[in-house]
C-alpha cells in the first residue's frame, strides 16, 4: 500500500523546530516539511535552513517564514500537520495556537522524548526550566563548577544561537577566547560562553552525533541539536 506523504510546517524559535527536524524529520519518508515558522530571533525568518543541514531530501533548503503568515502558508502548501517546537508560552497561547491551526485544516502536533531525545554514551545533566529568565545558565554553570572541582572532565553543550551562518554553525567548539573571535561570536554567545571557558571547561553547540563527552551539562534539554 502506498503511503502518501504529509506536508509538514515545524513552528519554533531557531532552536527546537530544528533539533525536531534534525532527530525526527530529516531522513522519515512519511514526511515532507515544507517550511518553518519563526518568531523571537530577529532577522531569522526570509531565511532558509540550508541544504547542506537539511539532506537529500531538500537540495533547495527549506524557507522560513514569520509565524503570522502560518494560516496562508496551511493552504498555499496543503499542510497536513503543524508542529509547534518551541518554549517560553503558556498553556492558554498553546491551545489558542492548536485551535488556529485546525481551524486552517491542519492536524496539531508536539513531539515528545522518545521522538527527539539524543542518544548518550555518557552521563548526562539537563538543566531545564518553564521559560526564559529563570537561571538555567547560572544553574548549569554551577553544576559545571562543582564537578570540575572534584576532578570530573566537565564540558557545557547547548544549542546555537542562530545569528549568522547556520552552514558555519554547525558543529561549534569554544575552548578558549580564540575561538569565540574566530567564529564571530556574538555578545549574548559570549555572555554564554565566557565563563565556561574562563573556568578552564569547553562548550559544544549544535552537536549533530552521539554525545560522547565524559561529562555533559546541557542548558535547556529542548536545545540539542
Amino acid at each position: 500500500m502506498f503511503l502518501e506523504k504529509k506536508n509538514v510546517i515545524i513552528a519554533g524559535a531557531a532552536g527546537r523546530d530544528f533539533h525536531n527536524f534534525l532527530t525526527y524529520y530529516k531522513k522519515n519518508n512519511f514526511y515532507n516539511v515544507v517550511a518553518f515558522t519563526a518568531t523571537q530571533i530577529p532577522g531569522i525568518s526570509g531565511r532558509k535552513f540550508p541544504a547542506s543541514l537539511a539532506g537529500p531530501k531538500y537540495p533547495r533548503g527549506i524557507p522560513i517564514f514569520p509565524e503570522e503568515k502560518l494560516p496562508g502558508l496551511i493552504k498555499r502548501f496543503g499542510v497536513r500537520e503543524v508542529a509547534l517546537s518551541y518554549s517560553d508560552l503558556s498553556h492558554e497561547y498553546v491551545m489558542h495556537f492548536a485551535s488556529m491551526v485546525q481551524a486552517n485544516g491542519a492536524d496539531f502536533v508536539l513531539l515528545g522524548p522518545v521522538s527527539t531525545q539524543l542518544k548518550s554514551s555518557k552521563m548526562v545533566v539537563s538543566v531545564c526550566a518553564v521559560r526564559t529568565g529563570s537561571g538555567k545558565s547560572q544553574t548549569s554553570r554551577k553544576i559545571a563548577q562543582i564537578l570540575h572541582e572534584k576532578g570530573v572532565k566537565v564540558v557545557s553543550i547547548r544549542h546555537p544561537m542562530p545569528y549568522g551562518d547556520l552552514k558555519k554553525q554547525a558543529v561549534q567548539r569554544f575552548a578558549s577566547f580564540n575561538d569565540l573571535d574566530e567564529q564571530n561570536c556574538t555578545i549574548e554567545e559570549r555572555e554564554e560562553f565566557e565563563p565556561y571557558i574562563s573556568r578552564g571547561m569547553t562548550v559544544y553547540a549544535w552537536p549533530k552525533r552521539k554525545l560522547t563527552s565524559s561529562f555533559l551539562t546541557v542548558e535547556t534539554m529542548i536545545s540539542v541539536l
